[in-house]
């Protein structure tokens, strides 16, 4: 059988679970059965280092790398019609939330990939291919400017927590051969917003690239997470609304006032945490809570922490539970809608309840129950959480 011709589309490779899922699905694929184009609309992060040498990454594009840079710098660039689309999409989203009040603002991108994209020029350039991958939404770009068999996107998000166009989106996903869901309660989160499009769904599990992890993993405790005599506790996650890193320092303080002390460190990115370092202070929990900032190898925190906690609001599914658990950690998670796809509760995980005090009451259950941590800790050492078998299912969506 002939190789077969991908083309993968990304924003950028800075860290993040859904570009960790990405190199992850880069090194499952086999050279010797496709070959893959790699287009990052811009050419950063840190992940970029850990692209495998025989993936092909394609110029990058002015036009594309503007979509997201500040205006100033996207006009010096020359890219006036993707301002213009920038600021069309801001004034149709305007109307938008007048009308339909939504919760979050995760329809303006839409918006903005249904202006840009008629500014952008095509990739047709590149050539024919046998398949196509958005990886992240929106999906604009891959649909209308690629050349290719067959197109598949990405679900990565629980649609239950997030506002969405509806009618502006549906004839995106519509457009796309296959749609890949990450988890069973993603599908179904999706489906409540588009139940046309359930036909069209394939799920292929998120990918650990495990032999980076471990190896990234191995290197030297870090030196601001010292041990010593209280627990140490991590969680990781951008700054947002929906990882609710800033109910950490209440929690904190409640586990304290049941008797349990720990040290809890938060590694965040997508800015400064100014919101979290504030709840820190209205809790008084300075020495107990530390932010960590952004860092380019988080395994080794990983490694070195007594539990890993995931306060979420929502996710899709957690990739860093799942790196979490591969690396032998016993995990807590809050019940967002998506928990139990990942996380089998008292087997290799803990999943613990939204509101505060409920959530500290069982974390100190937990964090006080030895025999609890180690069975847990056993379970996650004999599982393989790598996933690598999906790589089968591009194949076949490829020779199809």
């Amino acid at each position: 059988m002939k190789k077969a011709r991908i083309f993968i589309s990304m924003h950028y490779l800075e860290i993040g679970g859904a570009e960790t899922a990405l190199i992850g699905l880069l090194h499952a694929l086999d050279p010797q059965r496709v070959d893959v184009d790699l287009f990052l609309h811009a050419h950063r992060g840190e992940l970029l280092a850990h692209i495998p040498s025989w993936v092909n990454v394609l110029p990058e594009l002015r036009s594309y790398a503007s979509i997201e840079a500040p205006a100033a710098q996207a006009l010096r660039r020359g890219c006036f019609g993707v301002v213009y689309g920038r600021w069309r999409a801001r004034k149709k989203y305007q109307r938008y939330a007048r009308r339909k009040r939504p919760c979050d603002n995760s329809a303006l991108f839409g918006h903005i990939a249904a202006c840009v994209t008629p500014h952008l020029p095509s990739l047709r350039r590149f050539g024919h291919y046998d398949l196509a991958i958005s990886f992240l939404a929106p999906h604009d770009f891959v649909l209308r400017k690629v050349d290719a068999a067959k197109r598949i996107c990405w679900i990565h998000t629980d649609y239950s927590a997030i506002d969405v166009d509806t009618e502006l989106e549906l004839p995106v996903w519509s457009g796309y051969d296959a749609i890949a869901s990450i988890s069973p309660d993603v599908t179904d989160t999706f489906c409540a917003r588009f139940p046309s499009l359930r036909e069209k769904i394939v799920h292929i599990g998120n990918i650990a690239p495990e032999n980076i992890i471990r190896t990234r993993a191995a290197e030297p405790c870090p030196a601001d997470m010292p041990a010593g005599r209280r627990l140490r506790l991590l969680s990781v996650g951008r700054y947002c609304e929906a990882k609710n890193l800033e109910a950490i320092p209440q929690l904190c303080r409640m586990l304290g006032e049941r008797g349990i002390d720990v040290d809890w460190y938060i590694i965040g990115y997508g800015g400064d945490g100014a919101y979290i370092r504030k709840a820190i202070e209205a809790e008084g929990m300075q020495h107990r809570v530390h932010i960590l900032g952004k860092r380019a190898n988080p395994y080794p925190y990983i490694a070195a922490c007594d539990w890993y906690v995931q306060p979420s609001r929502y996710e899709g599914n957690s990739v860093v539970v799942r790196e979490a658990q591969m690396l032998g950690k016993p995990v807590i998670v809050t019940a967002y809608a998506t928990a139990a796809s990942q996380v089998e509760n008292g087997v290799d995980g803990i999943i613990v309840p939204m509101s505060a005090k409920e959530c500290a009451d069982a974390m100190a259950a937990a964090l006080t129950d030895a025999a609890l941590r180690a069975r847990i800790c056993a379970n996650t050492a004999a599982r393989d959480y790598s996933n690598r078998a999906e790589a089968e299912k591009i194949y076949k969506l490829a020779h199809s």
